[in-house]
């Protein structure tokens, strides 16, 4: 085979994978573990009178009914935080799509998580950030100015793309790690996996472009911590744990970095 590791069981996937990996029960069990991660932090840093700074995706989204239950229950401040969405679809014409339309990051958000907190507790919406394709450098800028992002949080896609950082073969690791926020087009492959799950493989009405938080972003974030569970993430974490660093395959870049985690189900480690 030309990649022996797609095909490691279990036992051969855990022996000496280049990034740490933690086995879960099934997807609520990584689900909470991603929204207690979030919950301890955030108490951390409000305990020390410190803002909290996320990386947050749309996808995995199974930590957020977590999250929320936890923040409304045991009365968590998210006053003195802030979080920073990966990406966003964009319309033809490179706006946001609107946050009404099924797809968006932005409504989502809105409905499942912001909606939903006490509003004693929820943070302010000026720290409810989205990347904007009108102000590419605002995140980058925001980031230094809050002092770095504490944890990163995210999952992994089909060609290896962590948030919307679409594999490019031409370039170096070294440059592709330096790549900033930006408007890109996505892949045919992302558009085909993300139509299957969320518009019942209706992919001619899925968005042409996005707009991404960079590689540089997520690298320079103190930790990340990425959560898979679908049944092609069985070769996307063999991959990610076994690869060559490369930008054919983002996420490899993360084996370098000193604090990751990928949390995966035994449904993933295993192998049918």
């Amino acid at each position: 085979m030309k990649h022996a590791y797609y095909y490691y069981t279990k036992e051969e996937l855990l022996a000496s994978p280049k990034l740490p990996i933690a086995v879960m029960e099934d997807n609520a069990a990584v689900f909470q573990a991603m929204a207690q991660e979030m919950a301890e932090e955030i108490k951390r840093k409000n305990a020390l009178g410190e803002r909290t700074v996320f990386i947050c995706p749309v996808g995995p989204v199974g930590q957020y009914p977590y999250f929320v239950d936890i923040v409304n229950r045991e009365r968590i401040s998210l006053k003195n935080v802030w979080f920073l969405n990966m990406d966003e679809y964009l319309t033809d014409d490179k706006q946001w799509i609107d946050a009404s339309e099924k797809l968006s990051f932005r409504g989502f958000m809105n409905r499942t998580v912001y909606s939903q907190i006490d509003p004693e507790l929820v943070m302010p919406e000026n720290q409810r950030v989205f990347p904007d394709p009108q102000n590419t450098g605002y995140l980058q800028e925001l980031i230094e100015k809050l002092g770095g992002v504490d944890i990163c949080f995210g999952g992994i896609g089909i060609n290896g793309h962590v948030a919307f950082n679409e594999a490019q073969d031409e370039l170096s690791p070294e440059e592709f790690r330096n790549l900033h926020t930006r408007v890109l087009k996505i892949s045919r492959e992302t558009r085909t996996a993300n139509a299957i799950g969320d518009l019942n493989g209706a992919i001619d009405d899925m968005p042409v472009y996005c707009i991404t938080i960079g590689m540089n972003e997520i690298y320079n974030a103190r930790k990340i911590r990425l959560g898979c569970f679908r049944d092609w993430h069985r070769s996307v974490v063999r991959h990610a744990a076994y690869g060559d660093v490369s930008a054919h395959f983002p996420v490899t870049l993360l084996q370098e970095h000193p604090d990751v985690l990928l949390r995966i189900t035994e449904f993933v480690a295993e192998l049918p």
